[in-house]
């Protein structure tokens, strides 16, 4: 049977081993977005579809840390000189192309003490690859979030014939099943995703270890609190750049 309260069960069952089996990797990442505030650096986010949630889950809020930028997708056509006809062509998906992620990359500030965070739950689209191997050939920290059962079932579709989690310097597994959704039904399908829900809470869970780290080594706090004057103040601090 199909209810709440199984979806409720087999989700925190999901969490549960996420957190167990990714809490190094959790904490590496931690580590690295420690050093990167702490060095006056960015935290740069990219997703497509779904997976820019994990972003914006933890930016621009009450609690959240200022240092991150989301990199937007719709960027490319605002900025970055492509066409809305090429952008939302669903005969030639666009986040599956590569070679056109530099348009993207190169419209932002970024500096040599900042690190990326990609995110896809399949890891084989051109967009995110490109993004990631961008970084990685500038010298960033890559750190990266994927379905690892996803993944692995899937054929690339990368000229490189590589998929996303081979350009990390860290992996998280969200842990999610192949093809996202969790709860088998009486045909064929199945129902309830849970990518969002699992990046989110790996989202959470960075940002809270990142916090605690900052505080142990008593550096002031880059976090939104909703004083105004403090909050624009911070947001000053990083303009431009998150």
């Amino acid at each position: 049977m199909i209810n709440a309260l199984r979806f409720k069960e087999e989700i925190s069952s999901l969490l549960d081993v996420l957190y167990e089996s990714q809490k190094d990797n959790i904490e590496a990442t931690a580590q690295a977005m420690k050093e990167c505030i702490e060095a006056g650096g960015v935290i740069h986010v990219f997703g497509s579809g779904h997976s820019v949630g994990l972003g914006i889950d933890i930016k621009n809020r009450v609690g959240a840390l200022v240092p991150i930028h989301i990199m937007e997708m719709t960027d490319f056509v605002t900025k970055g000189g492509i066409s809305p006809e090429e952008f939302t062509d669903k005969k030639n998906i666009f986040e599956r192309k590569p070679g056109v992620a530099n348009k993207l990359y190169e419209l932002y500030d970024i500096k040599p003490q900042d690190i990326f965070i990609v995110i896809s739950n399949s890891g084989i689209n051109g967009i995110v690859i490109d993004i990631a191997d961008l970084a990685k050939k500038n010298g960033h920290k890559v750190i990266i979030i994927t379905s690892m059962k996803h993944t692995l079932a899937e054929e690339p579709r990368h000229p490189s014939g590589k998929k996303l989690y081979e350009f990390g310097d860290i992996v998280i597994d969200n842990c999610g099943p192949h093809g996202d959704a969790l709860l088998p039904t009486d045909s064929e399908a199945k129902v309830c995703s849970v990518s969002s829900i699992c990046n989110n809470c790996i989202a959470q869970a960075m940002a809270a270890r990142t916090i605690e780290l900052l505080k142990a080594d008593g550096f002031e706090l880059p976090v939104l609190t909703g004083d105004e004057t403090h909050d624009n103040e911070l947001r000053k601090k990083y303009e431009g750049r998150a």
